[in-house]
């Protein structure tokens, strides 16, 4: 059971993520639970009953479930402002994913029967929800094509410029996790390795510490087929 809890420093973050006046926060946070977790902490287990929404405040998560060859599968992530969990239905429902905290994670938990209602009386609520929707399925249709259109090789590249374009569209930083990479992508270690191996012999890319720098992002543009 989630009971709310929120504190006014939740409530911050809350009128912050919503761009709502304060009143609105203090409202929404009253039904909520402010709950941290620390990095690689399971925030949701597969197969567990669904019966809370989460709102990220801070950090990261990942969806993660495990495919047919026993391969791990990257099934959505999660950021600050994103919401997941229990969505409702009139049937009993179960987690399909398992969620680990990438970062350290601080969220807003909710019953969702709360969820809900707060979703019915303030639009700003239904706002941030909406933008989470679309932007999950915009992400979930483009790796979709990627996977459908792109070798592996090619999707190694196409995640390494995006990863850079969320910095400066050349740094990457901390440098990626070559099995977290693999994750990303739905493929293996073994040829995101020998991909990246491939780019750093070619200087199309190259490491400067804890960074991942892309040195020429033209031509590895190119290489995405």
């Amino acid at each position: 059971m989630v009971a709310g809890n929120g504190s006014v420093e939740l409530c911050e973050c809350l009128q912050r993520i919503l761009v709502c006046p304060r009143d609105v926060a203090l409202s929404i946070g009253r039904h909520a639970t402010d709950r941290r977790y620390a990095v690689k902490t399971t925030m949701v287990k597969q197969g567990d009953q669904m019966l809370a929404t989460y709102l990220l405040v801070g950090g990261r998560a990942q969806a993660l479930t495990f495919g047919l060859e026993g391969r791990l599968v990257l099934l959505q992530e999660y950021e600050r402002g994103d919401v997941f969990g229990m969505v409702p239905s009139d049937e009993p429902a179960v987690e399909d994913a398992d969620v680990i905290a990438v970062d350290e994670v601080r969220a807003a938990v909710f019953l969702t029967s709360d969820f809900v209602a707060l979703l019915e009386t303030h639009g700003c609520l239904a706002v941030l929800v909406s933008r989470t929707l679309l932007r999950q399925l915009r992400t979930a249709s483009l790796r979709v094509r990627e996977r459908s259109t792109l070798s592996a090789n090619g999707r190694v590249h196409a995640e390494l410029l995006r990863l850079a374009r969320l910095r400066d569209g050349r740094t990457i930083r901390p440098a990626p996790v070559l099995s977290s990479l693999a994750t990303r992508i739905h493929s293996t270690r073994e040829t995101v390795s020998r991909a990246i191996n491939g780019l750093e012999r070619r200087g199309i890319i190259r490491r400067d510490g804890e960074a991942l720098m892309i040195v020429a992002p033209h031509r590895l543009e190119e290489l995405i087929v």
